[in-house]
């Protein structure tokens, strides 16, 4: 294939026939909300994480904003969480009319700093959203004892890592609310939807209400307990998720074959790769990002690939530079001096579960000549 006519996605789900099906079997039944199939699926993920409860919701986004809820988070409060990340780490804090506060992260790993973030504790802290940016697990014990010492709330932003494992235990298996997302990009997809994970049985029933406008579960339809969202996950998306999750280990694997690849093609190309695994992290693959030299041309190498059929996306830039972060609370340059050489050479590559191995050497080799 011609360079001129060649093309390259950055990301693509993978749908099969059984998540076809399911979904047509749902479209039949008449039940498209609220029904039985939302139900299983929410207990597919619980058992996939090793969670006691699940709770599906219509967005990781929302499921950050009932965590938020749930930590009793309000007006004077501020939460901790990384600028290095999507803006809902932090605007979920925003919603509940707190203050965000962001920590620099680790340079190796992308996400929070626990150092960093116990500097940056006052005594208005009521919680601390950690993030598991690009599917690498955060440094969980050190900020749970972090929040076990100053009486804080721990929210997770697993939102990018389904699969992932934290010193042997999968994320969403520790306890405290943990929040997934299932967008098209991610892992595993429902089209847009989310869902939170605990092991405490009243914080899964109040997840349960709040998502589902307030009701209680002995109320009529149109009787409300208390303020609540319309977060619930529809029946059709459940069915999608629930063709995804029963093939979610081969999901998995692929990813990761298609990391591997990558690995081995970049061993000569001048970019620093994604972190290893090691005994305490395994990561669950949802984005290829490498780091560029200091000193490239990060949105030139990006243009000169786009030119040559190559999607690429600067991941991710920091948070508090933002227009609205910069407007709103008057952050700006130098604040955070490692999450902002981050944002300015990272570069993701096109990766999905169904990227071949020729379309593979391909952006290598057009990433090499764009350098």
């Amino acid at each position: 294939m011609s360079q001129a006519t060649r093309t390259v996605g950055l990301s693509a789900p993978w749908i099969d026939e059984r998540d076809e099906e399911l979904v047509l079997e749902t479209l039949r039944s008449g039940w498209l909300s609220l029904g039985p199939t939302g139900a299983r699926f929410e207990e597919l993920v619980a058992d996939a994480v090793d969670a006691r409860h699940c709770a599906a919701v219509s967005s990781g986004t929302a499921g950050l904003h009932l965590a938020m809820v749930l930590a009793g988070v309000g007006p004077g409060d501020e939460v901790i969480t990384s600028p290095f990340s999507f803006v809902a780490s932090a605007n979920c804090a925003i919603y509940e009319g707190a203050t965000p506060v962001f920590a620099d992260v680790d340079a190796r790993t992308y996400n929070l700093d626990p150092a960093a973030v116990e500097d940056a504790i006052t005594e208005r802290t009521k919680a601390i959203v950690a993030v598991d940016i690009f599917g690498y697990p955060c440094e969980l014990d050190p900020l749970l004892a972090l929040c076990e010492r100053h009486g804080l709330k721990l929210v997770q932003d697993a939102c990018e890592a389904l699969g992932a494992r934290y010193k042997g235990r999968p994320l969403g298996s520790h306890g405290h609310p943990t929040t997934f997302a299932f967008y098209p990009n991610k892992q595993l997809t429902t089209g847009e939807g989310g869902a939170v994970t605990t092991n405490d049985e009243s914080e899964f029933e109040l997840l349960v209400s709040l998502r589902n406008q307030g009701r209680l579960e002995t109320s009529s339809w149109l009787q409300h307990g208390r303020l609540g969202y319309n977060y619930r996950l529809d029946d059709i998306s459940a069915a999608l998720g629930i063709g995804q999750i029963e093939r979610l280990d081969d999901i998995l694997a692929v990813r990761s074959e298609v990391a591997e690849r990558y690995a081995t093609l970049l061993r000569d190309v001048d970019v620093e790769p994604p972190l290893p695994d090691d005994d305490d992290h395994v990561r669950s693959w949802f984005v290829y990002v490498v780091r560029l030299p200091e000193g490239a041309d990060r949105d030139g190498v990006a243009a000169r690939m786009r030119e040559r059929g190559v999607a690429t996306a600067p991941y991710v830039p920091s948070i508090h530079l933002q227009s609205y972060m910069r407007e709103r609370y008057g952050f700006g340059e130098g604040m955070f001096p490692v999450s902002e050489d981050c944002s300015a050479r990272t570069l993701a590559l096109p990766f999905h579960s169904r990227l071949g191995g020729d379309d593979q050497e391909y952006v290598v080799e057009v990433l090499h000549a764009a350098l």
